[in-house]
């Protein structure tokens, strides 16, 4: 196995990111890893290694770095609300900064959003030209339909403008989002024709894949989640997916019992 090397950096604008890679003297598949609510933390850098691992180059900026707590933010007790425009704003700089990197192959390239930002990898889909998008229990919730001052373009739109394959993971005992809401967005990506593996887990709550938050994480889960990303990841970044083939994917468990009203947060 190479030995992964990390670093931190600060892009051109102020914003911070978390690099980790493999020892490697060819340039490596790119994977955005974008954070939870709770920014950039070590859960996030730990994932960041953790797919490196693989053999990509990992990079997870700080998306809320403008944000004037920090420290609230990490803990949780306040929230940054990103924009759908800053969002691709924020993806021009990290490819920006990039560019000089001559590990980073960015002919190959995947974003992955993560709770709150679960819904920015096809945002950023649908005005840069993605690899393979990455979406966990996230994007699906009634909430992210809307058009707001956040969300100028509706959901259903910006799926219709992606390219590229998709892979979700959700819990079947998410309290905010439910099988239906999952169900939705995979109609809508039918709808417009989009490749996507949908996962559905039986016992886990929303945020199940966070190891740092006892309560509400789930190994089994967790660890089955993350081998059918990377499977995914396998396929579609090292040219396996045929472009001109469309690929539905939906793997679906939960308890015969649901009753999405029932479901109750974690922490």
């Amino acid at each position: 196995m190479s030995m992964i090397e990390t670093k931190e950096i600060t892009c051109a604008n102020g914003m911070e990111a978390f690099i980790a890679a493999p020892s490697s003297s060819t340039a490596l598949p790119v994977v955005v890893l974008m954070h939870e609510r709770y920014g950039l933390v070590q859960h996030t850098r730990d994932q960041a290694i953790r797919c490196a691992r693989d053999g990509y180059f990992v990079i997870a900026p700080n998306f809320f770095f403008r944000h004037q707590d920090q420290t609230a933010l990490h803990a949780g007790s306040s929230r940054y609300d990103m924009s759908d425009p800053e969002a691709v704003e924020l993806m021009h700089v990290v490819l920006d900064t990039l560019k000089s990197d001559q590990r980073a192959d960015l002919t190959r390239l995947a974003v992955a959003g993560y709770c709150q930002t679960g819904r920015h990898p096809l945002v950023i889909g649908a005005h840069i030209p993605l690899t393979a998008i990455i979406v966990w229990y996230g994007a699906a919730s009634k909430r992210e339909w809307s058009v707001n001052e956040r969300q100028p373009v509706a959901l259903d739109e910006v799926i219709g403008r992606i390219s590229c394959p998709v892979f979700a993971a959700f819990g079947a005992l998410d309290h905010i989002i439910s099988i239906d809401d999952v169900r939705h967005m995979r109609d809508v990506l039918e709808a417009h024709k989009k490749s996507y593996d949908i996962h559905i887990y039986a016992g886990a709550p929303h945020g199940w894949l966070n190891d740092t938050m006892p309560g509400r994480y789930r190994k089994p889960q967790a660890e089955a989640g993350w081998a059918a990303q990377q499977r995914f990841l396998d396929h579609v970044m090292n040219g396996r997916a045929h472009p001109a083939e469309i690929s539905w994917q939906f793997e679906c468990h939960f308890d015969r019992s649901y009753d999405f009203s029932k479901n109750v947060r974690l922490e």
